[in-house]
């Protein structure tokens, strides 16, 4: 197993994990919200779970970010 191989199988992991974590916290909100209906333009905190779910998905969304730009300069640099 090479870098490219790491590199490869950690892009498919996160990006399940992304998308579970982004389907948990749709599951909240309404199918009219998301369509378009919102609430009238009321905003409201996150807190407890929701928040670190949140917070989670920010962190997860730039590692994968990074980890991507790596698979890139491996994939046409050839290398570090």
């Amino acid at each position: 197993m090479d870098f490219q191989d790491f590199v490869n199988i950690s892009q498919i992991l996160l990006a399940i994990l992304l998308t579970a974590l982004l389907l948990l916290q749709a599951k909240g909100s309404g199918v009219g919200t998301a369509l378009g209906g919102g609430s009238g333009g009321s905003f409201r905190t996150r807190r407890g779970v929701e928040k670190q779910l949140f917070n989670l998905t920010i962190f997860l969304s730039i590692v994968f970010l990074l980890i991507s730009i790596v698979a890139v300069r491996e994939t046409v640099g050839g290398g570090f």
